[in-house]
């Protein structure tokens, strides 16, 4: 051994040879599976509607007949308007007035709505607390794209939330690219029960597309949708509960009331205030009394999770995903309701920031109505005549009033400069002309007055209505050439100009 030993120390030491590592070495791990999985979730969140069902997704093109009709019908009125004179003027006006006659007629049956239960309104107390450990489990599906002004107080108002933590959890979806609000999300101090969930990069960069990307990370028997600078009431969740437990196996969304905290920032804000405390406090409600369909809201929709998903979930390709959603959830035979119970949000002040966000939701009740109308003889099938016409009425009628609206004044115009009459000469016109003026402009008044919350600055702003529809009517042709061009484009709508403004309306349950 020893001789060994020493052979070994007196022999020359070869040089070792240097292990180079393989091209497949030399590349860092990649942890497959978690990749292979958020890639499976997000084609489920981009796809599965449309391949499930095509004809329910704004992704599928629309067919040929639609097309003609949406060239044609125009053309041949606009023919006729002009070749016949007087006569195509007549053909023109009764085929306007009934589509507009109707949309007035659900607006004052709202009126009526709002008056009726003013007097016997009182707001119910929650549940009883000790029962606590019954309630169904919520999760809130809160998409965040580039809002890191108004993170802070996005994640107050979500610790205000009165329900149990521990039945409780709340998803602050984000961007891949969006860096700065997960940080400002990370700094903000985020409870037990609050995750941050990543989207991977992809096309259409939508908000449903977020929320199918989360729904399927959600463990909560119910589901609720809430938006950036949302500020809901703080029992808004028990509310909701309570009226899945008392609105039977066919309910399958609640809708609670928007409302505007920096309403009298501007001259947008106060109108979209009106706007707002119409539909939510007037309209939507008096829908539901009547059993027609209801386009939801974007924020505030409280879901159960099972009936979601039967449903199809969100179309990611339909930009007023919360319309369409309302929509095919009375298609398939289920019921939404109205909850009294508000969240307060941010309306756009400024001119650039409403018109990108008016045009988006206008593309999108096109989008809707297009959709829904691919097969009309099946709509009518899935939702009876009644809800059929309602339907019409509130979704193509609106899309209709807001394209035609401006020409009633170019006319008037055209009547004041040349020195023509200001109303038709035929006596039929006359009425029908007069009769539309006073039900339709009266009956939007009205609704917004009995809505208006008995303040009067807000009721002196409705004197201005007429210039905010006409501001509508300007994004409706917007819309109009946006579906053309980029029909799946989501404009994002900037947050936290508006929150300086809050405190100036009442407490919206923050402390």
């Amino acid at each position: 051994m020893g001789a060994f030993m020493s052979a070994r120390r007196n022999e020359t030491p070869r040089p070792r040879r240097r292990h180079k590592p393989s091209h497949a070495e030399s590349r860092p791990s990649v942890p497959w599976e978690p990749f292979l999985r958020a890639i499976e979730r997000l084609d489920r969140a981009v796809n599965d509607l449309r391949r499930r069902a095509p004809d329910f997704s704004a992704a599928t093109p629309f067919p040929v007949w639609q097309q003609t009709v949406m060239l044609g019908v125009p053309a041949i009125f606009t023919a006729a308007l002009i070749l016949l004179d007087e006569s195509g003027f007549i053909l023109w006006s009764l085929t306007l007035a009934l589509p507009f006659l109707l949309i007035a007629i659900v607006r004052l049956v709202a009126v009526w709505h709002v008056l009726k239960r003013q007097p016997k309104f009182r707001r119910a107390p929650v549940g009883d607390r000790r029962f606590d450990t019954r309630l169904p489990t919520f999760s809130v599906l809160i998409p965040v794209y580039q809002e890191v002004a108004v993170i802070p107080d996005l994640v107050a108002a979500m610790r205000w939330l009165d329900y149990p933590p521990d039945r409780l959890e709340i998803l602050f979806i984000t961007e891949e690219q969006d860096q700065p609000t997960r940080h400002a999300l990370l700094r903000a101090g985020l409870a037990r029960n609050m995750r941050i969930l990543t989207v991977p990069a992809g096309q259409p960069r939508t908000k449903p597309r977020a929320l199918n990307y989360a729904l399927q990370d959600a463990r909560g028997i119910l589901v609720t949708v809430y938006d950036a600078e949302d500020v809901p009431d703080r029992d808004q969740l028990r509310r909701a509960a309570d009226a899945f437990i008392e609105g039977g196996p066919r309910l399958a969304c609640v809708q609670a009331q928007l409302a505007i905290y920096n309403a009298n920032q501007s001259f947008l804000s106060r109108q979209f205030a009106l706007e707002y405390a119409a539909l939510f406090r007037g309209l939507l409600p008096a829908l539901a009394y009547l059993k027609l369909p209801i386009p939801l809201g974007g924020t505030s929709n409280h879901f159960r999770r099972d009936l979601l998903l039967k449903c199809g979930g969100w179309d990611p390709f339909n930009v007023t995903e919360d319309a369409d959603l309302g929509i095919r959830i009375a298609r398939l035979g289920y019921d939404v309701t109205v909850i009294q119970s508000a969240t307060l949000e941010e309306a756009p002040a400024f001119w650039r920031t409403w018109r990108g966000q008016r045009t988006r939701w206008i593309k999108g009740w096109i989008q809707t109505y297009l959709v829904h109308m691919r097969h009309p003889r099946k709509l009518w099938r899935d939702l009876g005549t009644w809800q059929f016409m309602g339907f019409q009425v509130m979704i193509g009628g609106m899309i209709l009033s807001f394209l035609v609206h401006p020409w009633f004044y170019i006319l008037l115009a055209d009547a004041a400069l040349t020195g023509g009459e200001l109303m038709p000469a035929n006596s039929l016109l006359r009425w029908v002309c007069g009769g539309h003026l006073a039900i339709g402009y009266g009956a939007a008044w009205l609704l917004t007055i009995v809505t208006a919350l008995g303040s009067v600055r807000r009721l002196w702003s409705a004197v201005w209505l007429p210039i905010y529809w006409l501001a509508m009517s300007w994004a409706a042709y917007c819309a109009v050439v946006d579906l053309i061009f980029r029909p799946f484009h989501w404009e994002k709508t900037a947050h936290g100009a508006g929150a300086r403004h809050r405190d100036i309306l009442p407490k919206s349950g923050l402390p």
